[in-house]
């Protein structure tokens, strides 16, 4: 069990975009925008993933996100931490090594043979359940995990993430309407500011980013035609 005695949140969103940035998880690119996983175009890409790699950066988040949902939600209130395929399983089980408690993870679709589970790990009736992802994007893709995790009985209303795009209006609306609620380090944002710190990133490059963010959709609209 790790101390709750930890930065305020605003330095913890500091500090969490500072070491994505020192891993060069992030990535900035103006001229040759990368295609997101919707197909859309994007000057923004981050790679979660690489977390894993820098234990130093890796346990420092995960204290940061253990710390995060039990100040927002409670010490005592979960019973299971699940991972989504594939890149929440190693931060879910890291989050519930901290937090003391067991881990499951949940497959995008049944694997197709043996008992067809889509839920590894017990899981059982009436659990409450944290969902642990890498990050989240328009909130989308939390609702298939989530539901999973309702159709075995337990229960799930919170899911926390190292990252949240934080530019698309409609993220929290949608987890919303579905009784789940957001816990995240940063944001794009966050990361912006750091990035405007360090001598990684040109002027040009910053620039077409701040238009990204300001205004996303109208952003990919105009780069899609």
């Amino acid at each position: 069990m790790i101390s709750s005695n930890y930065p305020a949140n605003s330095e913890i969103s500091r500090l969490t975009a500072r070491m994505l940035l020192e891993v060069q998880a992030v990535h900035f690119n103006s001229k040759n925008p990368f295609t997101l996983a919707s197909g859309l175009p994007s000057p923004t890409y981050i790679d979660c993933r690489k977390l894993i790699s820098y234990p130093r950066v890796r346990s420092t988040i995960m204290d940061f996100l253990a710390v995060t949902v039990m100040r927002n939600v409670g010490f005592e209130v979960f019973d299971n931490i699940a991972g989504g395929e594939t890149a929440g399983i190693p931060f879910a089980a890291l989050v519930a090594e901290r937090m003391g408690l067991p881990m499951s993870y949940i497959r995008k679709k049944p694997k197709g043979y043996g008992r067809n589970a889509r839920i590894e790990g017990n899981m059982f009736e009436n659990q409450n359940v944290l969902l642990v992802e890498d990050l989240t994007t328009d909130g989308g893709s939390k609702l298939s995990f989530v539901e999973a995790i309702r159709e075995s009985g337990a229960k799930c209303s919170h899911t926390a993430v190292i990252f949240n795009y934080g530019i698309f209006q409609e993220t929290e609306h949608i987890l919303g309407e579905n009784n789940i609620t957001l816990h995240k380090l940063c944001t794009w944002w966050d990361v912006f500011e750091e990035a405007k710190k360090n001598d990684g990133f040109d002027t040009e490059t910053l620039s077409e980013v701040k238009e990204f963010l300001e205004q996303p959709r109208k952003w990919q609209e105009n780069r899609s035609k």
